[in-house]
């Protein structure tokens, strides 16, 4: 098959927010964000944990060469000056024990605050310290993971067959997860913790991933945004020049604008008086 190569002009932001690409997992979109990679640039790039997926090279070494191409696209951003800060999720807590350090320009830390242009500070952070499965039911955590494994094949299958016809990518398992009560509830009380803490920490908003839902919104006059993953829904967040935020859905061959979002982001909160 051959794949298709965008074209255009590199958009550069300020900072961009991406997490969730679980690297070492069959269902890790790595050509896309590769291929998204190459036509958006930032001053400041954030990997919001879940960037190495453990759980799964603990169960099967799968590590193709467009995986390697991801790390070294990284690394080559951060040798040309971007600032890169890796944020460890639970996927990839074992690098949660090598905080500060650096690797290849890459910085390692648990948590992070960041301050947009428009002197917003935003929580950044995984996530899955609010998860509570994860926190106090290991077990249960990894049978949820093999569960989404089966979805997740599904998903594989469908969109190679939307590829052979000419359409781009669309996410089967995130609409069908959206369609469990019981999913939309846990996100919205994943939401209201995060922000919860953000506002606990004295900040205007978080910044997180972990359950894979791309999402710019308020709670309780706290700005929740988690920036997605590369597994469903292949996205990230990105800051303006201005300090605005915009989400990014990349669907193959070009950037997608995301359905409902158009102009929200010009109702985000302003930035706490000093």
């Amino acid at each position: 098959m051959t794949t298709i190569r965008p074209s255009g002009t590199i958009r550069h932001f300020r900072t961009l927010f991406i997490s969730d690409l679980h690297l070492g997992s069959k269902a890790a979109q790595a050509e896309q964000l590769i291929d998204f990679l190459a036509v958006h640039d930032a001053e400041k790039i954030y990997l919001v944990g879940d960037i190495i997926d453990g759980w799964r090279l603990k169960r099967v070494w799968h590590w193709p060469p467009s995986h390697n191409d991801v790390v070294q696209a990284f690394l080559r951003k951060a040798r040309q000056g971007t600032e890169v800060v890796y944020i460890p999720g639970n996927h990839d807590e074992f690098l949660r024990g090598f905080l500060g350090q650096h690797f290849g320009g890459i910085e390692v830390r648990l948590t992070d605050i960041h301050q947009t242009a428009d002197g917003r500070r935003l929580l950044v952070m995984h996530g899955d310290e609010f998860d509570v499965v994860v926190r106090n039911a290991r077990l249960i955590a990894y049978l949820g993971d093999w569960a989404y494994d089966a979805a997740i094949a599904i998903n594989l299958v469908f969109n190679h067959l939307r590829r052979r016809f000419g359409f781009g990518y669309w996410s089967f398992s995130s609409w069908a997860k959206l369609k469990v009560k019981n999913a939309v509830n846990f996100i919205g009380a994943f939401e209201r913790a995060l922000a919860s803490e953000a506002e606990r920490m004295g900040c205007d908003g978080v910044v997180c991933g972990h359950i894979h839902h791309p999402q710019i919104a308020e709670r309780s006059g706290i700005l929740y945004v988690n920036s997605g993953d590369w597994v469903e829904s292949c996205s990230a967040i990105a800051e303006r020049n201005d300090g605005s935020l915009e989400l990014l859905r990349w669907t193959g061959v070009a950037e997608e604008p995301v359905p409902g979002l158009e102009g929200q982001i010009a109702r985000i909160a302003p930035a706490r008086a000093a």
